[in-house]
């Protein structure tokens, strides 16, 4: 199998974070077989000694693990970076995929999963990601009511200059948002902006991502005036946004 490579020309690797070992084998086989490098860990702590060994490019997060779960992982993850998170779950009501969703991760598949479409999924983030590197590289730093955000410095400043943590998602949404100020965006279209038109999350999940943007944002969550929400329409941001360049 010839070794899948991202446009710095580096085979990505993917960490695996799932307890059961039948899984868990079959997923790095998975992974070997589809051209990237795969490393498995069978609970938190243990992913943490392979993180301190090397970076790794996308984790696959199983919901439930022993000792520290795969939500709480999940959150101690997007706080300390933008790494693409997987979430796998075998937990099948809305509002469990929401929370995962809420906590940073960036997608989700239910156990038991297709194959194709896990890969899908991972290939699809690892593409985004991509995509967004490139895409970011030629946008110059914006400004809106006084916040700036550095697409190429993947970071955003509030108006006293300290830097607030967004997920990966939230970020991209923020930034096509900053992109098209003035226009209702619908769901479809923020969701082709935010993934270049490849495999991703769920609609529904546009709603929570913007959701968080706005509790990172806006003055007044109860009236949001950054981002409004246009019936039958998607969302429409606001302000004014200029370019330092």
């Amino acid at each position: 199998m010839t070794k899948s490579k991202d446009p710095s020309g580096e085979t990505p690797r993917i960490l695996i974070v799932e307890d059961d070992r039948d899984i868990s084998g079959m997923l790095v086989d998975l992974m070997t077989e589809s051209g990237y490098e795969a490393e498995a860990a069978a609970s938190g702590s243990e992913m943490d000694r392979l993180r301190r060994r090397h970076a790794f490019d996308l984790v696959v997060l199983d919901a439930m693990l022993p000792g520290e779960d795969g939500f709480s992982i999940c959150r101690r993850l997007r706080d300390e970076g933008t790494t693409p998170i997987l979430m796998l779950t075998a937990l099948r009501e809305d509002v469990d995929r929401i929370v995962g969703l809420e906590l940073g991760a960036d997608d989700y598949v239910t156990k038991p999963f297709n194959q194709r479409e896990l890969m899908a999924r991972i290939k699809g983030l690892l593409r985004r990601a991509s995509y967004r590197s490139s895409v970011d590289e030629r946008i110059a730093p914006m400004r809106f009511a006084g916040w700036r955000i550095d697409a190429t410095a993947r970071q955003l400043c509030d108006p006293e200059g300290v830097e607030v943590s967004m997920t990966t998602a939230e970020f991209d949404i923020l930034l096509a948002f900053c992109r098209n100020p003035g226009r209702v965006m619908s769901r479809e279209q923020l969701l082709a902006l935010t993934y270049a038109g490849i495999a991703g999350p769920v609609q529904r999940s546009i709603d929570v991502h913007v959701s968080r943007v706005r509790q990172k944002i806006e003055p007044n969550l109860r009236e949001p005036s950054f981002i409004r929400t246009v019936r039958l329409g998607g969302y429409l941001f606001t302000p004014k946004v200029e370019s330092e360049a």
